[in-house]
């Protein structure tokens, strides 16, 4: 039996938001694969059903983040379920959106509610990293969880909690390499694009730096005699076109006074 946990936040203001993405998740798993209706149990909220012929739970702590792992202390006892086999989902801003990874154990990365599981759990239960980028600002961190999805996320969430929904059987089989792989299959299109517009700035102006140093670096390139040849060469030229205008102003001149 697998315990299938969503972390995120209780109540209406919280629902889209990126910290919530736990919550979105497990209620595609229970829409899917047609769970029992939802009902207030282990601090939470709580639903049994299978998945590819396994019976699993799933819950969402009500305790809010910082608390979760009340909650999943209270179904993990009551069911003698080993850490190993609970299953957790949730927000990672140290993954580029539309990502995934998957890991035992391991630590929280200042995750509040995987410091909560593992402080009344233990830390050996599996994680599902749910990439949902980050503010370029290290301070703005929680306010940017804390926050719903921007309009231009919606496209990557949907295909993407459509994407667990359809293949978690492989993460209850233990095949989470398998469900990694889909996963990045199924959102290539995505991380394409994103891939393409961090690029392609960087692109243009490499090309623009190189047209502007070229010289430079072949004049670097040369021996020291060609070097000084060529400074020469051009220094030459500067001050021979002054002569050559001013000879012939000189040549009109005279030949005016004839």
């Amino acid at each position: 039996m697998k315990l299938l946990v969503g972390l995120g936040n209780p109540g209406k203001k919280f629902d889209r938001n990126r910290h919530n993405i736990g919550f979105m998740a497990i209620d595609e798993i229970a829409r899917v694969h047609q769970f029992a209706p939802w009902r207030s149990r282990f601090k939470g909220q709580f639903s049994e059903g299978l998945i590819e012929g396994d019976k699993c739970l799933l819950l969402k702590p009500q305790t809010y983040m910082n608390l979760s792992g009340e909650a999943v202390r209270e179904a993990v006892q009551f069911y003698k379920i080993d850490p190993e086999d609970v299953i957790v989902f949730h927000d990672e801003i140290d993954i580029h959106a539309a990502k995934v990874k998957v890991k035992s154990g391991g630590g929280n990365a200042g995750h509040n509610g995987l410091k909560s599981i593992s402080q009344h759990v233990s830390n050996d239960y599996q994680r599902v990293r749910l990439g949902v980028g980050r503010p370029a600002d290290k301070s703005q961190v929680a306010n940017f969880v804390l926050k719903d999805f921007a309009k231009a996320d919606e496209a990557w969430l949907s295909e993407a909690l459509s994407t667990i929904g359809r293949h978690v059987g492989l993460l209850v089989k233990e095949r989470n390499s398998d469900f990694i792989k889909q996963f990045s299959d199924d959102l290539r299109e995505f991380t394409t694009s994103s891939s393409k517009a961090e690029t392609k700035p960087r692109q243009q102006g490499g090309s623009a730096r190189s047209k502007a140093t070229s010289d430079d670096k072949s004049d670097r390139n040369k021996e020291p005699g060609e070097q000084s040849a060529s400074r020469d060469k051009t220094k030459q030229v500067s001050t021979e076109t002054p002569k050559s205008a001013l000879e012939a102003a000189l040549n009109k001149w005279l030949k005016k006074g004839d």
